[in-house]
């Protein structure tokens, strides 16, 4: 489906912001000062640990100030992007919520959400990793302030590499020989490789390729770049590994099909971030002792390391907000110290601090699953400082919500390995329809 979606909404937002421009200006405290009002939060920690941390933080919010009142809904997702999508042209959208980078460049474009400035500078803005803040940055605004952040590595299989009597991939030759040396269906598989459409699992990993050469898929003037030589060695060498060494099945597979296979010891080698260590202790804990994580492969060893992919999660408060300040007043205390440490312990090793100082704490170190993934956090952690969400290497823009949301690398994936399209034709009509689409939201 082609994308409007973003001139739609700047066009409804001129309208919503007339009409409830009086609402906006409502004063969020009471004569006394006190904080007073209701405001509604929309987050994607739909169950767990991290659901569990944002009912108690709500609810320690509430206690403080007692004039105000916190409802929580939560949305995976899929789900969010058309809950907030559709919502915002009836007005129906939070106060504050949660967000992917991708939507982020969508709201600011729509002018959804307000400048948290204030918040960023009052925490401390240098305690704050510089690139997660570029992402939501729009003329000197920070339109998003990062919750956590996690990168993309290669996870192995500690065990199944010493019984090959091979060492850890460092290049993506070497990933092929032992991938497909290990593999041994339907016992194990080598490594899977991810094709499903309604998912961005095969634009990831065409990313991990692309990057590692030092290219990239978007370019700097905001093209699809697909029939470069990097993305054609990319294509083919994907397409490759999926006929050696993976499961046939996973020319559909999400990525939860994706890293359920790694979950349950069928795959030697798969790429994810430190989610991958809660999922390999909920499915199989008797292999933790025998995963780890290292770079990304290089096309050659000795190439520079390349900035890669990587997620920072942010917070943001939307500009249709009756009650901003206790919106803001609430994502503020999401960073006090002790309750941040315990948010990112929900998840530990899956997310990291986005706020230095606390990536150096002895409180947030000091965790039993940070501390026996001690190498693999660091890996993770290196890989966090380099990366870029996809398609934001040069800047934060539309068409990276496009790459990673339309299926189209997915569909084109399919289309050579389903119906044997030669590569080069394929990825020419890929990167046509992708540059389509980047005209269309422009």
């Amino acid at each position: 489906m082609k994308r409007k979606l973003p001139l739609i909404l700047t066009a409804a937002m001129v309208l919503l912001t007339t009409a409830c421009g009086k609402n906006a200006e409502q004063p969020a405290a009471g004569d006394d000062g006190a904080l007073k009002g209701e405001i509604v939060l929309w987050h994607s920690f739909t169950q767990g640990a991290r659901n569990d941390f944002m009912r108690e933080a709500a609810q320690s919010f509430m206690d403080e100030h007692p004039g105000v009142k916190i409802t929580i809904e939560t949305f995976a997702w899929p789900e969010f992007y058309t809950k907030w999508t559709t919502g915002l042209l009836s007005g129906q959208v939070p106060d504050v919520s949660t967000a992917l980078p991708n939507h982020v460049v969508e709201m600011m474009d729509a002018d959804a959400i307000l400048p948290l400035n204030d918040v960023i500078d009052h925490i401390g803005r240098d305690r704050f990793y510089e690139a997660p803040l570029k992402e939501g940055d729009l003329d000197g605004q920070n339109y998003s302030i990062p919750l956590y952040s996690h990168a993309q590595v290669m996870w192995y299989r500690k065990d199944l590499l010493e019984q090959a009597n091979l060492q850890v991939p460092q290049t993506w030759d070497e990933l092929y020989e032992a991938a497909t040396k290990i593999n041994n269906p339907p016992d194990v598989y080598g490594l899977s490789v991810p094709m499903g459409l309604g998912d961005m699992m095969a634009t990831r990993f065409l990313n991990l390729y692309v990057r590692s050469a030092g290219d990239t898929l978007i370019t700097e003037d905001g093209k699809a770049n697909l029939t470069s030589k990097a993305a054609i060695d990319g294509i083919n060498y994907w397409v490759k590994m999926y006929k050696a060494a993976s499961p046939n099945g996973s020319v559909n597979f999400k990525v939860l099909d994706q890293a359920t296979l790694y979950y349950q010891g069928k795959t030697a080698f798969d790429f994810n971030s430190g989610f991958q260590i809660g999922g390999v202790e909920t499915n199989s804990p008797q292999l933790l002792d025998k995963i780890d994580a290292a770079p990304i492969p290089k096309v050659n060893a000795e190439d520079p390391a390349q900035g890669i992919e990587t997620s920072n999660i942010p917070m943001v408060v939307w500009k249709n907000s009756k009650h901003p300040e206790i919106a803001k007043a609430f994502v503020e205390s999401l960073y006090e110290k002790e309750r941040y440490i315990k948010f990112l312990h929900s998840v530990p090793a899956g997310m990291l601090p986005a706020m230095k100082d606390i990536a150096e704490a002895p409180e947030f170190l000091n965790e039993p699953t940070i501390q026996k993934f001690s190498h693999a956090v660091k890996v993770i952690s290196d890989a966090v400082d380099q990366g870029t969400a996809i398609g934001m290497e040069y800047k934060p823009t539309l068409q990276s919500g496009i790459i990673t949301s339309q299926g189209i690398i997915e569909k084109m994936f399919q289309d050579v390995v389903l119906k044997n399209v030669p590569v080069e034709e394929a990825a020419q009509k890929a990167e046509k329809e992708l540059n389509d689409l980047f005209q269309l939201a422009n």
